[in-house]
Order: structure tokens, then C-alpha cells, then sequence
């Protein structure tokens, strides 16, 4: 896929629960941005000469996902000159293909989620037919082939409600929907990234196979664990795709 033409602009890194930092975050300046929703605080760097701005979905103090401030997050990128953004995610598969442990770019969403705000002020009725960036994504797999990672190039996200984990007959439901992977954040976060116009991406970890998939039952620690082992798989990776940014 050829480069589109883009602005020049920095990179927006999103992550979430053991993420709290990438490993090229550790000298980054704290910064705290006003947005119309509240203060977002972010960090502020150059990895391979580039301006990059990360932020934790969650915030300083770990909102739960149906809490958290997505239009703040957003508005605050933005606002930072933001121009494309790559977010992490760790999900629970409901596909046996999908293994704990796998990376995964996802492709397109199911939202059950209930009262979250998905837009602006003013409402704005944003198209999202194709919500994840097709370039970011061959950018990250491209990176991740140059790496000798395997990451599974498309996926079907259903975001749930949460904060509880999703009963068996749940899971069964979601996936005669079509969906391959569960999490509770990225609703509406990627749709607010389509209504401010900013190519977005994401790379998600499978940390876990949904309820019922295996026999065990689903705990926030092996999630947290997960992402937490991944880090420096995931900041090398990063580190790759904005080199070839």
C-alpha cells in the first residue's frame, strides 16, 4: 500500500492496563493537557527523531474502561498536534486460532457497551465503515514480519461493558455475532478517533481466552501479567513501525 499524504504531525500511543510505560517512554517529559473534558495527563518524547505523545487510557489514578474520559483522551492528542495513532489493547479470544500471547491488528468493531458518549459537542454523525487505518496497519505488520513476530492481520473486537468479565452464554453469543476477540475499551475510543479525523490503528494482545473457551476462570491478574511480559515485545515493535513512519 502506497504512503498517503499526511501532515506533518507527531505519533499518538495509546495503551492501557500493564502498560503504564513502553520502555523508550522512561525520559519522557510529563505534560498535562487542557481539553473541553477535563485534564489529560501524557508524556512527550522523540523516538527515531520523531514526536511521540503517549497516554494511558486510563488516566493517573486507573479509571475502570466504562469510566474512562475517552473524548478528554482524544481531544488531548489533538490538541498536542497529534496526527496518527497507534493504540495497545489486551483482549480475551473467542477464536482458538487467536492464542494467549498472540498479537493481533483488529479490523472492525461490535459495540455492546451501554451510556458510553461516542461523539463530540456538537454531534457529528461520523462514518465508520472502516474504523482502523489500512496503512497503519500494513505498517505494523510490516514491522512485525522485520521483527519475526506473527501477528494476526485482521480481527473482529466486540467491546462489552464491563468492568465484570463476560458470562459463557455471552461469549457463545458474541461469537455467532462474528467476533474474534473481547475487550471493554475500544468503544469509543476508535470512533472518536474517526469523528476528529485521525488515522488509528491498534495492536491488541491476546492475554486470555474468554469465558468458556477454556476451562479455567478469567482473573484481571493474568490480563495485567500478560501485557506486563509483552512490554518489551511491544516497544521494540513500536519502536519499528515509527521508524517506518
Amino acid at each position: 500500500m502506497s504512503k498517503p499524504c499526511l501532515p506533518a504531525g507527531r505519533i499518538g500511543i495509546i495503551a492501557g492496563s500493564g502498560v503504564d510505560d513502553l520502555l523508550f517512554t522512561k525520559g519522557f517529559k510529563r505534560k498535562k493537557i487542557k481539553t473541553k473534558y477535563g485534564v489529560i495527563p501524557v508524556k512527550e518524547g522523540l523516538v527515531e527523531g520523531k514526536g511521540i505523545v503517549f497516554l494511558n487510557r486510563h488516566g493517573s489514578d486507573y479509571c475502570s474502561p466504562h469510566e474512562i474520559n475517552y473524548r478528554g483522551n482524544l481531544q488531548a492528542l489533538a490538541r498536542s498536534g497529534v496526527n496518527k495513532i497507534i493504540a495497545l489493547a489486551a483482549v480475551g479470544s473467542m477464536n482458538l486460532k487467536m492464542k494467549p500471547g498472540n498479537l493481533v491488528l483488529l479490523s472492525d468493531f461490535i459495540d455492546l457497551t451501554r451510556g458510553r458518549t461516542e461523539y463530540f459537542d456538537p454531534v457529528v454523525f461520523t462514518d465508520v465503515s472502516f474504523p482502523y487505518d489500512a496503512y497503519l496497519r500494513s505498517l505494523i505488520k510490516k514491522a512485525a514480519e522485520q521483527s519475526g513476530l506473527k501477528i494476526h492481520p485482521a480481527a473482529v473486537y466486540v467491546c462489552a461493558q464491563g468492568p465484570r468479565f463476560e458470562s459463557k452464554a455471552e461469549i457463545k453469543m458474541y461469537r455467532k455475532l462474528g467476533g474474534d476477540v473481547v475487550g471493554m475499551t475500544q468503544v469509543p475510543e476508535v470512533v472518536l478517533a474517526s469523528e476528529v479525523g485521525i488515522p488509528y490503528a491498534v495492536i491488541a494482545v491476546v492475554t486470555n481466552y474468554a469465558a468458556g473457551i477454556s476451562p479455567k476462570k478469567v482473573s484481571s491478574g493474568e490480563v495485567i501479567s500478560m501485557m506486563s511480559e509483552k512490554n518489551k515485545e511491544l516497544s521494540q515493535l513500536l519502536t519499528r513501525v515509527i521508524k517506518l513512519l
